[in-house]
């Protein structure tokens, strides 16, 4: 089997010239898929450490970063959440997992559940409303001040944001037809 050649072509970086973890991926027709591919690695571990972080300084130092997106989520709009409406949103595939951060949250006091109709509803307490807005103000001195001086501006945020959820969609649907091969 013949290996590609690792000379770049005009209008593309050599893998040695990549930033990539795997630079046999590099190797195919879309190298800087692989640059996305080793940023999106670093990005997804760096938010991880700055939410548990962040709310570790907000008072609350052991959560995990599945639980911390799940107090925010269940904080959104300050409307009651389904386990149902915390896995679709959060893109949670076993629902055991966001069950088991929902009983850690309500024995820590942060989220309390009920029942709405049929379903079991997660609230946000006092004490995690607390907890949330500490996270908050950290965030905005620590994290939002920072990121001002990157010269992105809030359009070009959304913009990265967009394309991320756009690539999301894409990564799920090959996810999805790599398991039927």
């Amino acid at each position: 089997m013949k290996v590609r050649s690792m000379e770049k072509s005009k209008d593309q970086k050599a893998p040695r010239d990549l930033i990539v973890s795997s630079a046999h991926l590099a190797l195919g027709n879309s190298p800087a898929l692989s640059e996305l591919e080793y940023g999106s690695v670093l990005f997804s571990h760096a938010f991880n450490r700055w939410m548990v972080r962040c709310m570790a300084a907000a008072g609350v130092p052991s959560l995990s970063p599945v639980e911390i997106l799940i107090i925010h989520s269940v904080r959104h709009r300050d409307r009651p959440k389904t386990l149902s409406d915390l896995c679709l949103v959060l893109d949670i595939e076993d629902t055991h997992v966001a069950n088991y951060a929902v009983k850690k949250l309500d024995a820590a006091g942060l989220v309390k559940t009920g029942k709405s109709g049929k379903e079991k509803v997660i609230q946000v307490t006092d004490k995690g409303l607390e907890a949330l807005t500490r996270y908050s103000e950290i965030r905005e001195r620590l994290l939002v001040e920072a990121t001002k001086v990157s010269g992105l501006s809030q359009e070009d945020l959304s913009g990265i944001a967009s394309h991320l959820r756009a690539l999301s969609g894409y990564y799920e649907q090959a996810a999805r037809s790599a398991a039927t091969l």
